[in-house]
């Protein structure tokens, strides 16, 4: 049987707005799998690094906010060992139990999503937002809800999909198609209905791929609709001792030659910053 009879037939029994069968619980299974990187152990005080050149922590509610922390939130553990009153927002049932069997204790992460958080207004100092924006349906709802629930001078970090960033590998870290980030609207669209309904490999399994692609001037720009006051890439906040920079002295090059230079800092964004932004909540 050819592989065009074999998607045609996937949908012989089922409507077709019904997705492709068990897409979530293929997702879940295959991050359960492939989640637990010890990366995290690195990034985590790396990016928290650069945000307490923004906020100071040494007094005051250490409260972090962890978005998307899934079946294995090494974040949020390494936050709570670290003093802070970490806790973990999660979408999938499923991996919310893992969650918390993972740390131990069921009131450190909550189920929800980034348009509709669960917690109280003003009650978090700081919120982290990794790989989490490209896959909302609204990425402005996300930013307004962020807005909401940060205390006043408070500090959103994201991380997330880079329009303009060049590999040569072609590697995009979110479809199993080199240089997607590149492509047309129409051509990406093509590709997640694909994912979505006939090859769900295509975007490791994910039933939320990421639909939405930024550059850092978009982030900017998203993040003042919601209410944010000021913004940072990477290259602003870290400091040489910061493992992102430390053990790379072409970046510790580059980065003393583009922060004051507006010219070179924008085209360092496109490449260097552009998927990640510190976005500061006006303290009134």
């Amino acid at each position: 049987m050819s592989k065009r009879a074999v998607l045609e037939e996937l949908y012989q029994d089922r409507k077709l707005s019904d997705g492709y069968p068990d897409l979530e619980r293929l997702g879940v299974e295959f991050q359960a799998s492939s989640q637990g990187s010890q990366e995290e152990l690195l990034y985590t005080p790396a990016f928290m690094q650069c945000v307490e050149s923004l906020i100071d922590l040494r007094s005051g509610e250490k409260s972090v906010l962890v978005m998307g922390c899934g079946p294995r939130p090494y974040a949020v553990r390494w936050l709570t060992q670290h003093g802070y009153n970490a806790r973990g927002v999660e979408p999938v049932g499923s991996s919310v139990e893992s969650a918390r069997g993972f740390l131990g204790d069921l009131s450190m992460v909550v189920q929800g999503g980034a348009e509709q958080i669960p917690v109280d207004d003003g009650s978090q100092r700081v919120i982290l937002m990794e790989s989490v924006l490209e896959h909302v349906d609204s990425p402005q709802k996300a930013l307004s809800e962020c807005m909401r629930v940060l205390s006043p001078g408070g500090v959103l970090f994201i991380y997330t999909t880079n329009r303009w960033k060049i590999r040569l590998s072609g590697y995009n870290g979110e479809y199993q198609v080199p240089f997607f980030n590149w492509f047309p609207d129409s051509v990406k669209e093509s590709y997640v209905f694909q994912h979505l309904h006939y090859e769900p490999a295509l975007a490791q399994y994910n039933a939320r791929p990421a639909f939405h692609w930024f550059s850092y001037s978009e982030l900017c720009r998203l993040g003042r609709s919601a209410g944010f006051g000021s913004f940072y890439s990477l290259m602003d906040v870290v400091k040489p001792e910061n493992p992102l920079v430390a053990n790379s002295r072409l970046r510790r090059f580059l980065l003393n030659r583009v922060r004051y230079s507006p010219w070179l800092r924008g085209l360092a964004l496109t490449q260097m910053g552009g998927s990640s932004i510190f976005m500061v909540k006006r303290s009134n």
